[in-house]
């Protein structure tokens, strides 16, 4: 359809995807453009920017508009755990979700208010959905119900963990949302609906290792791909029915970046990482039970985590080290937001850019791109640039998840800090490798402390002593704050995500390098096709460590986590 003199939604507009689909669309001349986002701040600054970047515009060109979609409209600006946490308004939310759909819920929603205040022809879902659904995390629901069961609370207890369970189930606040959209729609008069979908995983599968801190895989990452394919088949069904507007989904197989890259404060959830002073000499004793937090014990520097960045958008802030294990080839790869969108405007006027998953199910997944792959020589360039402007290294945030990520590129950014050059690894004494590796933790208070304060401990050569800050990643926390430590344990733990300083790691470290080199060594000097990929010159020679291509390398060939398609 033309797109100019329609009056276009966006919803997520302040979000990565968001954002570039409406500094594009913007070329085609629509009347207005509504900008909606979770928070109010979001909603106006996204506004406001494209207001500076479009100073010809009327003032009222950028509409804002904020709030919870998924609730009715007089929740939509509270937070989700306020309304699980009284009594009156869970019972609403309850009923919203569970009972038959009539006009009360209807047009009681949040949605159906925002679409019947603007009746857009155009409505853009830039949300990621199965996300923001399948992360309430119904297993955790599960398991504190569980719990204060065994522990015979009162009856109020349980019929307040009881609803709360009710309200984090997935399917159907994901049935209600489309009956509501759909409805809200059909009234409203939308012509088409764009929705920018997700995999779940990035592209990958069931062998993906990158979750936070679950098992493998993890049931609540697969949560989010159950319901992003209950969504996607949703809206197959709501393409099909008679007088429903235009249904298309453009389902991104590959993380998506970037939006900026720079210095600063590293925050988890909107809150910067307070740095914590851990001495050297204040390990624990692993002998009885190990507490997964200690509260307070260690003091604030009153510092906060500053580092070299890439701003992802919704999908996290990164180290170098993170984005470049995340989108090194064989991994999650990842694909620019302008690329999807161009899919996204094309398919709006009526093009056929292969990728609307409605029209092809099976085939239409957007893959990494040509674009993406060559900026990421960029990116990692300029990531490397800053590093050096600031005198810091960019290793591991622990945003990304798994702790096994940053446990490994810490260990080799440790090893990389002794043996400065990859061919030099295998050479060296595992035990004398181990000392240094140790001397560096105790001498290096700011390198010691940036790991210990994101939750990623490190293990002693002794194996029995554990230097670790207030709270850590692994184990994680499943209802109980006090597991036994045996020797068992301990190795799973140390594999998982604690920093390991023992000798068999050193050992199995040098096996790694070895194993790449040989690889790249086994490739003959003079196939030059393209057939090969991490060769010497991929490898540089093995000169330097690139600890971002080295996990990435382990991810694929010890982890079994190489993506299948390109």
């Amino acid at each position: 359809m033309d797109i100019q003199g329609k009056t276009v939604l966006v919803l997520g507009g302040w979000g990565l995807v968001g954002n570039a689909i409406i500094r594009k669309i913007i070329k085609k001349n629509p009347k207005r453009i509504i900008v909606t986002s979770l928070k109010k701040s979001e909603a106006e600054e996204a506004c406001e920017n494209l207001r500076k970047e479009n100073p010809g515009l009327p003032e009222d060109y950028f509409i804002p508009w904020w709030g919870n979609i998924f609730v009715r409209n007089d929740f939509k600006d509270l937070d989700r755990y306020e309304i699980l946490n009284d009594p009156q308004k869970r019972a609403t939310l309850l009923s919203d979700i569970m009972d038959e759909l009539d006009d009360n819920i209807l047009k009681a929603s949040s949605l159906y208010n925002l679409l019947m205040k603007y009746k857009p022809e155009i409505l853009i879902d830039a949300i990621n959905s199965a996300t923001g659904i399948a992360y309430q995390d119904v297993y955790t629901s599960y398991r504190n119900i569980k719990k204060l069961i065994s522990s015979n609370p009162g009856k109020e207890e349980i019929i307040k963990a009881t609803e709360q369970l009710l309200c984090t189930l997935y399917v159907p606040q994901l049935i209600r949302h489309i009956q509501t959209l759909y409805n809200s729609m059909l009234e409203a008069g939308t012509k088409i609906y764009v929705k920018i979908g997700t995999s779940g995983t990035g592209g990958m599968g069931l062998n993906i290792p990158y979750t936070h801190s679950e098992e493998r895989p993890s049931r609540v990452l697969l949560s989010k791909s159950s319901v992003a394919g209950a969504h996607t088949l949703l809206l197959f069904l709501m393409g099909r029915t008679p007088e429903a507007p235009i249904i298309k989904e453009i389902k991104p197989t590959a993380a998506i970046a970037w939006k900026r890259i720079g210095f600063g404060e590293i925050k988890r959830r909107g809150k910067a990482i307070e740095i914590v002073d851990v001495p050297f000499d204040s390990p624990f004793k692993l002998e009885g039970k190990l507490q997964l937090n200690v509260g307070e014990k260690f003091n604030r520097t009153g510092e906060t985590l500053k580092s070299v960045f890439i701003d992802t958008g919704e999908n996290g802030t990164f180290s170098r080290g993170e984005f470049e294990a995340i989108t090194s080839q064989g991994q999650m790869e990842y694909v620019t937001p302008q690329e999807i969108a161009d899919d996204v405007i094309f398919e709006i006027q009526g093009g056929n850019t292969g990728h609307d998953i409605i029209n092809a199910l099976d085939n239409a997944t957007l893959e990494p791109t040509y674009r993406a792959g060559f900026l990421q020589h960029f990116a990692v360039e300029k990531l490397e640039e800053l590093e050096k402007i600031h005198n810091v290294d960019s290793v591991a945030f622990e945003l990304l998840g798994p702790p096994r990520l940053s446990k490994l590129l810490y260990e080799i950014h440790l090893i990389k800090l002794i043996a400065k050059d990859m061919e030099n690894i295998p050479s060296l004494d595992s035990a004398e490798l181990s000392e240094k590796m140790t001397k560096i933790i105790k001498t290096n208070g700011e390198l010691r402390n940036q790991m210990l304060s994101i939750g990623i401990p490190v293990l002693l050569p002794d194996g029995k002593n554990l230097l670790r800050g207030n709270e850590i990643k692994i184990p994680p926390f499943r209802g109980e704050n006090e597991l036994e430590i045996t020797p068992e344990n301990i190795d799973l733990w140390a594999k998982d995500g604690w920093v390991d300083l023992r000798v068999k790691n050193i050992d199995k470290w040098k096996e790694r390098i070895k194993a790449m080199i040989d690889e790249a060594n086994s490739i003959p000097e003079d196939d030059t096709s393209s057939m090969y990929v991490r060769n010497k010159r991929y490898w540089n020679n093995f000169k330097g460590v690139d600890i971002g291509k080295v996990v990435s390398w382990i991810f694929i060939n010890e982890e079994h986590g190489g993506r299948m398609k390109d």
